[in-house]
């Protein structure tokens, strides 16, 4: 009786025992790889409770998070063959677990793979520009290229990069005073010329608005001429007219506005013969002699 119960226990704790090797739990945050006699059998990407054979089959979890890798500064030569200090950085996940396992084995070992691939990457991209477009506008751009090439090497290990980012992108102290320099001296020629060209394009513009402006005077100044011409014309038909009409009155009316400009000028005193024509008017209402 008592051996029967020892064994049913024994069977028991054995049975248990069997159970807990055959049953393992893939946590929420990590994909999981089951290799038998270390070649790999299975891998389950969902989280929950997964089955493998005891005591033959091993499991190898690969974190299936965001993750972050820091490269160390390092040193960049860029097309100008000026050095740079640059610290950068990339978020990366795992999105293929066995192709990962099968490159890189361990996530220590993926880790350094990836931060030799991202600096040889860095100094590639940033070696075909140089300091100018590193610090000014360019950098974003430069960023997506690299992250696009490290996106294409790394896919070979089963990561997909998310983002990469330059934190630091600095010169040397040895060489950053000439450098600035340098840029100083670069951005001064570069408003001397701008300014020479905006002084080229304005005395163009003054020069084809003053040609404007001289053909606008001339054709008005020819307009005026003709509409002057025939309003004279004008005005001697109608004298003319009014002369045929009735002379008497008409060489009356011009005799007065002759006296009215001469009484005009000086202080008023006009010295002329008693018979003159011009005085005609005043010695006879008729202009009779």
């Amino acid at each position: 009786m008592k051996r029967s119960a020892a064994f049913a226990l024994g069977a028991t704790l054995i049975g248990f025992f069997i159970l807990l090797n055959s049953a393992f739990i893939v946590p929420e945050s990590k994909s999981a790889i089951v290799l038998r006699f270390g070649a790999p059998k299975n891998t389950y990407m969902t989280a929950g409770l997964k089955f493998k054979i005891p005591f033959v089959d091993n499991v190898q979890f690969i974190d299936r998070r965001n993750r972050e890798i820091d490269l160390n500064e390092i040193q960049v030569i860029v097309k100008n063959q000026e050095r740079l200090l640059v610290d950068a950085f990339a978020r990366f996940k795992i999105v293929d677990p066995l192709l990962f396992y099968q490159s890189v084995t361990t996530e220590e070992e993926g880790n350094d793979r990836l931060k030799s691939l991202m600096g040889q990457t860095v100094r590639r991209v940033l070696g075909e520009v140089s300091v100018d477009d590193i610090v000014s506008g360019k950098r974003s751009e430069l960023m997506h290229r690299i992250r696009d090439l490290l996106s294409n090497g790394a896919r070979q290990f089963g990561i997909e990069i998310i983002d990469v980012k330059i934190r630091r992108a600095d010169l040397p102290a040895q060489n950053s005073q000439a450098v600035f320099q340098r840029m100083i001296t670069e951005r001064n020629q570069l408003a001397q010329q701008i300014r020479a060209e905006g002084n080229e394009q304005s005395q163009k513009i003054t020069a084809q608005a003053e040609r404007e402006r001289a053909e606008i005077l001339a054709s008005a100044n020819e307009q005026s001429e003709k509409l002057r011409g025939k309003a004279d014309a004008t005005r001697s038909a109608v004298f003319a007219t009014a002369y045929g009409r009735d002379p008497e009155f008409f060489d009356f009316y011009r005799s007065l506005l002759a006296y009215e400009q001469s009484f005009k000028t000086g202080d008023g005193m006009i010295v002329l013969s008693p018979d003159s024509e011009f005085l005609r008017y005043l010695n006879d209402l008729k202009g009779r002699r």
